[in-house]
């Protein structure tokens, strides 16, 4: 036990057991005595080992290999002035939680899926085709184990107390994959196969434009080198994919691809119909004369019509026949919300951040207390309109800027979340006759300066690691951190902490983690060989420049100091020790379902 006495402690037990983690006595038993040091200081980060690009092994193709792991780097940007030498022998932990963005989970065989587009510009549409594609649900499974690993601080040793998720979970705005990502995260089971063999382009041989496993000759992939794997589709869908969960509540924001088709385009009645048929495109011209044909002001209702009918009669050249799928039914923007509700009722919360506020009124923004000092606040910066890019509606804006008064009058500490960061917050795209105000990145990162709570605004959407540092003009500031992607190399998420060093600075930790599977490949087709499988594909994509979404040093690895916004000794032991009983409690019962 620590500051709280005996009785104290008892009655919190009691609390919890009441709750239902455990019996009363086996968890007084198991929170009486500390995590096992060594675990904890073993689990899998990039602190102990990173996964770096190998040599060649054919043409341009090349593979991954282990490397050193890497230290805490402490940045001063924010706090400006040197830090103290002893800090490390006073921090307490108010904080543990574990960033994850861009997850991007994806179904493959969709025929809601616009992957020909490459064709006519490989560089630009990239994200609609990815050859590690039919793999993305073993590598959220692989990355869950991660985090779920690490659900000790590998810093402090404390509990993790919660998860945020910060966007595009969800591709190509399907059910089916809304449904994946959430039942990944709660840890159940999801079943990729819809037939008894994969149906998509990349088993199909007209498909020469794409990485076709079984025989990738013919095309950009085989001259490039990627390998022959003549049973990897087969794999992908062969089984179930099994996860362990997260092992703390998580919660949610919207990013663009849960809002517009490929994060870039509003969504027509043609491509609903397509993404429920059983028919699937696998040339350029099928996909823009179909997918896309809404979009062309010349198409009139008779003519997509006449265009359905051909489809469904098997009329129109460049599509295949594959299995049909209600579940593949394109979400709204309320049922995206709705489906957080059904959801396990651990890790929780039910919502994920959303409330029934949101239902009945619409509004996809919220606020949530990750501890009794830590509030966070999830906002919608994504364009309803077109474009990937987002800025924040002048009603979140003066909606946030008054909750920050508030948690600034309560000593709240306060981490904003969101898809975009401050690079792509100028998107103020808006339909005829709309007279939205959308602030862009400026005038946002002034506002949260404004207010010395704020000490992290947590973001994804460019698929890299980056901390940008935001220092107020009158001393202070906050930081930046946006995470890496799940779908493109390297495949990072992150774990952060937020660290009271008793001396009037915070620190926050960020730690970079790889999904648990080894840098090679292995056999066997389990998800986790299959993830790995993945991550070598990802590392090879010659469009993208997949090496500099790594980020630099000083955006992975980092301790970020910054000036306590108030006195954080009014933060008593005995409260953040109740705090991280009540996660170990949790993390009890994780580990009970575990095993």
């Amino acid at each position: 036990m620590g500051v709280l006495s005996r009785r104290q402690f008892l009655a919190v037990v009691g609390g919890l057991a009441a709750a239902g983690a455990l019996p009363r006595d086996q968890l007084a038993q198991a929170l009486a005595t500390a995590p096992p040091r060594a675990a904890v200081a073993e689990a899998p980060s990039t602190l102990t080992r990173t996964i770096l690009q190998g040599g060649v092994q054919k043409a341009s193709y090349r593979g991954l290999v282990a490397g050193p792991g890497e230290p805490h780097l402490p940045r001063l940007d924010v706090l400006r002035r040197a830090a103290a030498a002893g800090r490390a022998a006073s921090r307490r932990s108010l904080l543990y939680l574990a960033h994850l963005s861009d997850m991007h989970v994806i179904d493959a065989q969709s025929p809601g899926r616009i992957e020909p587009m490459i064709v006519q510009d490989h560089s630009a549409w990239g994200s609609a085709f990815h050859p590690q594609d039919p793999l993305s649900p073993h590598v959220i499974a692989a990355m869950t184990k991660s985090i779920s690993d690490l659900r000790y601080s590998p810093v402090t040793g404390a509990p993790m107390d919660a998860a945020v998720v910060t966007g595009d979970s969800a591709d190509m705005h399907s059910h089916r994959e809304l449904r994946w990502y959430i039942d990944l995260l709660d840890g159940l089971s999801v079943d990729p196969r819809t037939s008894d063999t994969f149906e998509g382009v990349q088993a199909w041989a007209e498909a020469v434009w794409a990485y076709r496993p079984a025989d990738p000759t013919g095309g950009a992939f085989g001259a490039y080198g990627f390998p022959t794997l003549p049973t990897l589709l087969d794999e992908a869908i062969a089984r179930p994919v099994a996860s362990v969960g997260l092992p703390a509540p998580w919660y949610t924001v919207y990013g663009n691809h849960e809002t517009l088709l490929l994060g870039t385009f509003d969504l027509d009645t043609q491509l609903r119909a397509l993404a429920v048929g059983g028919r699937k495109s696998y040339t350029l011209e099928a996909t823009a004369a179909m997918a896309l044909g809404g979009y062309a002001a010349r198409t009139s209702a008779v003519q997509q019509t006449l265009d359905a009918w051909g489809l469904e009669l098997g009329l129109r050249p460049g599509f295949k026949a594959v299995p049909a799928n209600r579940d593949r039914a394109l979400f709204t923007q309320q049922e995206f919300m709705q489906e957080h509700f059904r959801t396990a009722d651990r890790p929780g919360p039910v919502g994920h951040g959303f409330t029934d506020h949101n239902l009945s009124t619409g509004e996809t923004w919220w606020k949530a207390d990750l501890s009794a000092n830590v509030r966070a606040f999830g906002l919608d910066t994504c364009n309803q309109v077109a474009g990937p890019d987002g800025a924040v509606p002048k009603n979140q804006f003066d909606w946030l800027e008054a909750e920050l008064a508030v948690a600034t009058k309560e000593n709240r500490l306060a981490i904003v979340l969101s898809h975009h960061n401050s690079d792509t917050l100028e998107n103020r795209a808006q339909r005829p006759g709309q007279d939205e105000v959308l602030i862009g990145a400026d005038e946002f990162v002034a506002m949260l300066a404004r207010y010395p709570v704020v000490v992290a605004w947590l973001n994804g959407h460019t698929h890299l690691n980056q901390i940008l540092a935001h220092p107020a003009s009158t001393g202070g500031g906050f930081w930046e951190i946006t995470t890496a992607s799940c779908i493109d190399f390297p495949q990072q998420q992150q774990t952060v902490e937020l660290v009271d060093n008793r001396d009037g600075t915070l620190s926050i930790f960020t730690t970079v983690v790889d999904h648990a599977a080894d840098p090679v490949p292995g056999s066997g087709g389990d998800y986790l060989a299959l993830a790995s499988r993945s991550r070598e594909l990802a590392s090879n994509d010659w469009a993208e420049t997949p090496l500099m979404r790594r980020g630099s040093p000083l955006d992975r690895n980092t301790e970020l100091l910054l000036p306590a916004p108030f006195d954080l000794a009014t933060i008593s032991d005995a409260a953040l020790e109740t705090q991280h009983l009540t996660a170990r409690a949790r993390i009890l019962a994780h580990e009970g379902a575990l095993s």
